[in-house]
């Protein structure tokens, strides 16, 4: 066969939004999309398909998530005709002090590490998939984890950019990790010192265990029986700080949706913990601009509400039990227009907190019946910690914490710490129009905003909306854009002072998807043209 490169992107591909009636499943892998679709097939829900769906994103998008991530998720429950929001994000050891790391010689530069034990807080996923099937599925959670299992046993054909995460992952933690807490990782993730190459048979036989234990057990194994106790023996072992009785006391919690009101609708995210707030609060500045079209200064306005929003962040959230400001404070329309009124024709510093990397999964799903799900799991930064229990990646989110006691994000025991997966959903008028999310850190508000007003506000299509060249401000100050954003706005935004660099790696600009549903009952469907996304729908 003809040798080809299946990353080369030579010409500017063309994609048109999606429209389907009896369901559909858009995901970040073909796999996940497949799995949700088979599951609607069977006469599941949509959170059936969602579970199924992000169950087989554990497998096939390791590089971003596993077993062992948190998730949240935005629901619109037809049934209870109600918007419903889930947090299901662990929080610390209840061994695990600022004191404690110091003093086992654990904190790096006075600062949490980011690989190991010591970042590994309870993971929620498992739980996630359990109570959405629980109180809002139709299928049994054995049924739901079926295609992930069978996925992980026979194995799929290794997708483009997975390759290149996946690669690129094992070429850092070669120089990076020796001690041997490290072994299963390698040994899970990299047998014989290779990782899969674009379109290699990937197998993953441990995953596929874990997770029919966990199906047949409804999760309690992963938290009271067997998994917990050998995660117990395995950090003890280690020197690390989760518990067996961390992980029996965890509980996912259903919480009330934060909504704000842009132009005609309501864009809708999960509280704190979560950084969605980020997000609002950005919108609730812009909403005093006028927003009618893309244009370098509209562009400006973006940036900077935007690094308004964070400067709050990062001074005011966390945990909401230990949060000193309240969330409607921080959306007050008062304090909004005079954040708005404060900004001006050039770009200033709000903020000296300078937010990490990190690996995301994000996936949608809708059915014939009219439930929508916006769900969200990750492992934080790549495949996490770098620890490895039976099959099971387990997250890195506690490097979020600050050392600091002064700071409000610090490490508490029991704490769960400032989060940034953020799933969204747009409402109108009292009724849904659909969920939205933009995978990718301190990207994901980011992501939202752009989302958001390229959809209200500039009238795109799902698809366009999702297309539209990104700007991401940096850890540095700085402003990325992609390759295909305007050079002349580019140029513009240089004279108002915003520094400027071009980043090829379009992965790091997030990587969404978004269902719209008409007031006739059809979907509308837009996916990721950065990555290896597909739409499954009937």
């Amino acid at each position: 066969m003809t040798p080809f490169d299946p990353l080369s992107q030579m010409y500017v591909s063309q994609r048109f939004p999606v429209y389907a009636c009896g369901g559909m499943v858009n995901a970040s892998s073909p796999q996940a999309a497949a799995a949700g679709l088979e599951l609607l097939r069977q006469g599941g829900n949509a959170v059936d398909a969602a579970v199924a769906a992000a169950s087989t994103l554990t497998v096939t998008e390791p590089t971003s998530n596993g077993i062992g991530s948190d998730a949240f998720a935005i629901i619109w429950s037809e049934k209870e005709q109600k918007l419903l929001g889930l947090n299901a994000s662990g929080p610390a050891p209840m061994l695990a002090d600022p004191d404690r790391i110091r003093g086992d010689g654990r904190d790096g530069n006075g600062k949490m590490p980011v690989y190991g034990w010591t970042p590994v807080t309870v993971p929620g996923a498992p739980k996630a998939w359990a109570e959405l099937t629980s109180r809002l599925g139709r299928m049994p959670l054995e049924k739901n984890l079926l295609p992930a299992i069978r996925y992980a046993r026979e194995g799929y054909p290794c997708a483009p950019n997975l390759a290149w995460a996946w690669k690129t992952a094992h070429q850092r933690y070669r120089t990076l990790w020796s001690d041997s807490m490290f072994g299963a990782w390698f040994q899970t993730f990299a047998p014989g010192g290779k990782t899969p190459e674009t379109g290699e048979l990937v197998r993953l036989p441990w995953h596929g265990d874990a997770l029919e234990e966990i199906a047949s057990t409804h999760a309690e194994s992963f938290y009271t029986g067997r998994l917990a106790r050998k995660m117990d023996e395995r950090s003890r072992k280690d020197g690390g700080y989760l518990r067996y009785e961390d992980l029996a006391a965890f509980r996912p919690r259903w919480v009330e949706p934060v909504r704000v009101r842009y132009r005609d609708y309501e864009v809708c995210e999960i509280p704190p913990n979560g950084q969605g707030i980020v997000a609002l609060i950005a919108l609730s500045i812009l909403q005093f601009f006028p927003m009618s079209q893309r244009s370098p200064l509209t562009c400006h306005r973006q940036i900077e509400a935007l690094k308004m929003a964070f400067a709050d962040a990062f001074l005011h959230v966390t945990d909401p039990e230990h949060m000193e400001v309240d969330i409607p404070t921080l959306l007050s329309p008062d304090r909004c227009e005079k954040r708005a009124m404060e900004m001006n024709e050039t770009a200033r510093c709000w903020s000296s907190t300078l937010p990490r990397k990190s690996g995301t999964v994000y996936l949608c799903c809708a059915d014939a019946e009219g439930n929508l799900v916006s769900y969200i799991q990750s492992n934080y930064m790549g495949f996490g910690s770098g620890i490895v229990v039976d099959g099971i990646a387990l997250q890195n989110r506690g490097a979020d914490f600050s050392l600091n006691p002064g700071d409000i994000n610090c490490l508490r025991p029991g704490k769960r710490t400032y989060h940034t997966i953020i799933p969204g959903f747009l409402m109108k008028d009292g009724k849904p129009v659909g969920p939205f999310g933009v995978m990718g850190g301190y990207m994901q508000p980011q992501g939202h905003v752009q989302l958001m007003n390229n959809f209200i506000d500039f009238h795109m299509n799902p698809q366009q909306a999702l297309d539209a060249p990104r700007f991401q401000w940096m850890r540095d100050g700085s402003v990325t854009v992609e390759s295909r954003f305007e050079p002349a706005w580019a140029g513009e935004l240089e004279r108002r002072g915003h520094r400027i660099r071009t980043d090829l790696n379009t992965p790091s600009f997030g990587r969404g998807q978004m269902i719209v549903r008409l007031d006739n009952g059809v979907l509308v469907g837009g996916c990721e043209s950065r990555t290896d996304s597909l739409i499954a729908c009937m």
